[in-house]
This record gives C-alpha cells, structure tokens and sequence, in this order.
C-alpha cells in the first residue's frame, strides 16, 4: 500500500517555507518509509539552506530522500544513493524526485564499502548526508569507509547524520578514529528541532535522536 505523507519546513522570521511529498510504501525494507531521524536532518538542512545552496551533496541511504530533497530545494545540486540490490528503493527515490518537481536530482545505486564503478565515478562532495544508517551495526565499518572515501576526494567536506540512539554500547568512536574521521554532537536546540513536532512530522523520537557533524581529522572542529 503506498502512501503520501507531507513535511513542512518554515522560517517564520524570514517568511520562508517549503514543503515536501514523500512517497511511502508499507514494506518491510528499510528504505521505503520515512525513519524518525529523517526529518531532524531535514530541519538541520533548513536552518543550514544558505550554506547549502549551490553545494555539491550526496545522500547515502537515501531510502524516501527526505533530507536530500530538502537540500535540492535549498538549492543544492544533489545525488540520492542506495543499495544497488534494492532497485525498488532506488525507484522509490526517483517517486520521490518526481513528487516534489526536482527532476535533476540524480539516483544511483551503490553499496556501502564495495568500490564498484558508481562509487569511484560520484562526484566530489561537499556535503555527505545520511539519516539513521547507523542502525544495525554490522554495517557501521562499511558506511564510514564509504564517507571516508568520498572524504579523500574533498578533505573540506562534511558528513551530516542522524540517527537514532538504540543503545549505548553501539558507538562508532574507535571506528571514526580506524578511518581518520572525527565527529561533533549539535544539540538539537542549536537548530529548532528539540520539539515533537519536526517538519510537521509527529515521526520524530527526539529523546534518543542525535545529530552528528562528522569530517576529516585534517579539517578543524566546529566551535
């Protein structure tokens, strides 16, 4: 059964908001609804559109896109990525693309820590997104050697992250150190999404929900 679920996104001072249709198919695959830290990525993209626009930006486990349609509204020049053995979810980001008008956005398929021909050929990135990938840890290793690849490209670029905080023992501390990677926790407060109701969601369990700034080890730390 498919579905249409509507995020809103608003900056009352300044007048501004958007509005995004998902596409969401009740399946059992990971990437075909919308997970609770999607759209705390999304608000974070919002409050961050100016330093997004005219970016070059890549969203890993894209699944719904979410938080990668939001930065190609913004003005950011976008590609959404998936599992290449999950061709519906590949299409199920394309419904997505057609849904909100951004037909330039690019969807290509590749798999976490497999250098296959559609990773070595993405672009330089300047912004990695990627909401709640850390979920099952076998995958952990995978996904940052995938961020840290993409990273050799631009030593500047930056990995946004959600996800959701299931259990304490799950860090991925020592494997960011493994891939010369360091990471910053930003309070959901820095960005207008510690309330329930992100992106006019009601999806979003903000107690355990964190957001992480991740970059090289050559770069300097946000302040």
């Amino acid at each position: 059964m498919q579905v249409e679920r509507i995020f809103s996104f608003e900056d009352e001072c300044k007048g501004e908001k958007i509005q995004v249709r998902i596409p969401e198919i009740v399946d059992p695959q990971y990437g075909m609804f919308t997970w609770p830290a999607a759209p705390v990525l999304a608000q974070f993209i919002w409050h961050n559109r100016e330093q997004v626009k005219g970016k070059q930006v890549i969203e890993i486990g894209a699944g719904t896109a979410l938080p990668g349609l939001v930065a190609s509204l913004c003005g950011a020049n976008v590609t959404l990525t998936d599992k290449e053995e999950f061709p519906e979810c590949l299409e199920n980001c394309r419904r997505s693309c057609c849904a909100n008008g951004q037909d330039s956005v690019k969807v290509v398929g590749i798999t976490w820590g497999q250098f296959s021909p559609n990773l070595l050929k993405l672009t330089k990135a300047d912004i990695i997104l990627g909401s709640d990938c850390f979920y099952d840890t076998k995958d952990f290793d995978d996904i940052l050697a995938t961020v840290s690849f993409l990273m050799d490209k631009n030593h500047q670029a930056m990995f946004w992250t959600t996800y959701q905080e299931r259990s304490s023992s799950r860090s991925i501390e020592d494997l960011l150190k493994k891939w010369g990677l360091k990471g910053v926790q930003i309070p959901l407060e820095d960005f207008n999404a510690d309330h329930g109701n992100v992106g006019d969601s009601n999806i979003s369990d903000l107690h355990t929900i964190q957001m992480l700034e991740i970059t090289s080890q050559c770069q300097p730390q946000r302040s």
